[in-house]
């Protein structure tokens, strides 16, 4: 809440509403899905989880603060140990807030940057970057903005108050008064392109300071590129993609063979199947229980993970071949992938060398470039999620936090592993294709050490870890200098700032001195060895997957709601 605007805060307090607890009573059951948040005003509440007592908290606390990022189960009872008043706010009133008026913020700050004449005739898109970047700077009446004959890279934007303009004359020392300048006026923007000699003075004139929006020169070079350049790198794939649905189009359920099972997920199991007629290959199916998904609200995500993987065509991303449903599951059948998890091998290793971890951050690049290059956010990286083929190389599976975004626009869903999210999905602050570069940092991180930079003893607390950046992170020595500049450079708390969001785009992480002499082409064309190579017998050889017992739930229940029409 710390990272709150005045404005954010005000708008949250208008929709708080009151709830009285008598003694006894319970606010928070342990177990249960929650949406609501509270803050204490009076009274004294108990903490248990267990039925064992944690802690007494009193006015001023915040209760059930996950609530306020996703739906979740609670971790805890809260019970009022005195007769309570709360102001209690749910997550869509929340959410909303903070999503429209980061909106609003953002147009806002837009509209100012298409007043400037070096900014005009800038895409949309790259307005939209700039705007992320603008810092809002304070300077109480009477300070120098700007200072005549001192040099700056620094451009500024009035965003409210009034300063006056004023010049020192030749041979004189008297400064003459040029102009009063107010809100949406701008002054500096020769320091953007080069000339940083400062040729007035710039005095803020107005009893109540002058608020400015803020860019320096280096800021400002690493976001502007020519982004008129078009990628054809992928000109191919509809065809190939059109091939794989022919394949497949007359397979139906009925023709599928389960052998074993592969994973167990959030909404079911992963099988290994046969096509009748097809020994030679074997397939994922992937199943999903749909009463399940309605229960979770998670409808939108499998739509979306299922039009996206249906879509793509990757060597580094898990093929989705067909896709079937009937009354209680949705089915997605797949590529197999039978080298196993990622996950597992770290797991058994430990942790991985330079060169182990800088071929599967490649692998992870190259699918985050295809991705990127065609406005999709991934949102999900971490080991679990990289399968390694029969060959050992490693393609992202599990799709259902993935989205395609509209150009220059921001997403406000909060979705992830605790571990992998970014700053600005913590503080609601919308993102997009940057918070792939934050995780790509953290995997990074976690492959060379075998545990994430960022990890706390409940979500709260590692999301507290975050926002204290990565520079607060002490990095074990088997880091390699240059791992640890990238990881630093990936995970910077100021998405505009990272690598592979800036002006040379993904290509900025190709070209790192950590990557130096790394085969990106053996790599795409897969001639390159990789460095662990799976052993896979046949194509049933499930030995590099975890062992699961059989599924004793029974069949879920029946939907038939229609919602999945389209799948």
């Amino acid at each position: 809440m710390k990272n709150l605007e005045v404005t954010q805060i005000k708008e949250i307090v208008d929709c708080m509403y009151p709830e009285e607890y008598k003694t006894g009573s319970i606010i928070i059951r342990e177990g249960d899905v929650g949406s609501t948040v509270y803050v204490l005003e009076e009274g004294c509440v108990e903490v248990s989880r267990e039925n064992k007592f944690l802690s007494t908290l009193t006015p001023g606390k915040v209760l059930g603060e996950l609530a306020i990022l996703y739906n979740c189960k609670r971790t805890a009872t809260i019970k009022a140990a005195t007769d309570c008043k709360l102001w209690a706010i749910e997550r869509q009133c929340f959410q909303t807030i903070m999503m429209r008026t980061g909106l609003i913020r953002q147009a806002e700050y837009t509209d100012f940057l298409k007043s400037v004449p070096i900014f005009k005739d800038l895409p949309e898109d790259t307005l939209i970057k700039i705007s992320d970047v603008l810092e809002e700077t304070f300077y109480a009446n009477g300070d120098y903005i700007i200072r005549q004959g001192a040099r700056g890279d620094t451009f500024f934007i009035i965003s409210k108050g009034t300063v006056k303009v004023t010049m020192k004359m030749p041979n004189s020392n008297e400064e003459k008064f040029i102009r009063t300048l107010g809100k949406g006026d701008f002054f500096g923007e020769k320091a953007l392109q080069g000339d940083d000699l400062r040729t007035a003075n710039i005095i803020v004139d107005d009893p109540d300071g002058v608020s400015a929006l803020v860019i320096d020169r280096e800021t400002f070079n690493q976001l502007i590129s020519n982004l008129d350049e078009i990628k054809s790198k992928y000109k191919d794939e509809v065809l190939d993609r059109r091939r794989l649905d022919q394949e497949f189009e007359n397979v139906t359920l009925s023709d599928l063979k389960i052998l074993t099972t592969l994973g167990v997920g959030g909404f079911g199991r992963v099988e290994l199947v046969q096509i009748h007629g097809r020994p030679s290959k074997s397939y994922a199916l992937k199943q999903m229980k749909k009463a399940q998904i309605v229960e979770t609200r998670q409808q939108q995500h499998i739509m979306s993970e299922k039009e996206i993987m249906g879509e793509a065509n990757c060597d580094f991303i898990v093929k989705l071949y067909k896709t079937f449903k009937d009354e209680r599951y949705l089915y997605m059948l797949m590529e197999s992938c039978l080298g196993g998890e990622l996950w597992t091998v770290l797991r058994d290793r430990t942790h991985f060398d330079d060169a182990t971890t800088r071929f599967y951050t490649a692998c992870v690049v190259e699918a985050f470039d295809y991705l990127h290059s065609r406005n999709i956010i991934y949102r999900d990286l971490k080991p679990e999620n990289l399968l390694l083929d029969n060959q050992g190389y490693v393609k992202l599976v599990d799709f259902g936090f993935a989205k395609k975004l509209q150009t220059g626009r921001k997403t406000w869903t909060f979705c992830g592993t605790p571990e992998y999210v970014a700053p600005e999905v913590i503080l609601n602050k919308g993102h997009d294709i940057s918070a792939d570069y934050w995780s790509l940092g953290v995997l990074m991180f976690e492959l060379l050490t075998g545990a994430p930079p960022f990890a706390g003893t409940d979500p709260m607390k590692t999301y507290n870890i975050i926002l204290k950046g990565i520079d607060a992170i002490d990095f074990p020595r088997n880091i390699t200098r240059n791992a640890m500049v990238l990881i630093k450079k990936l995970c910077r708390d100021n998405p505009a700032e990272r690598l592979g969001y800036q002006k040379g785009g993904i290509s900025d992480i190709r070209k790192h001195k950590w990557f130096d002499g790394f085969n990106w082409e053996g790599l795409v064309n897969r001639t390159l060895t990789p460095p662990i190579l799976p052993k896979v017998e046949s194509v049933t050889d499930t030995s590099n997957f975890d062992k699961y017992p059989v599924d004793e739930d029974g069949p879920p229940p029946e939907d038939t709601s229609g919602w999945d029409s389209a799948f």
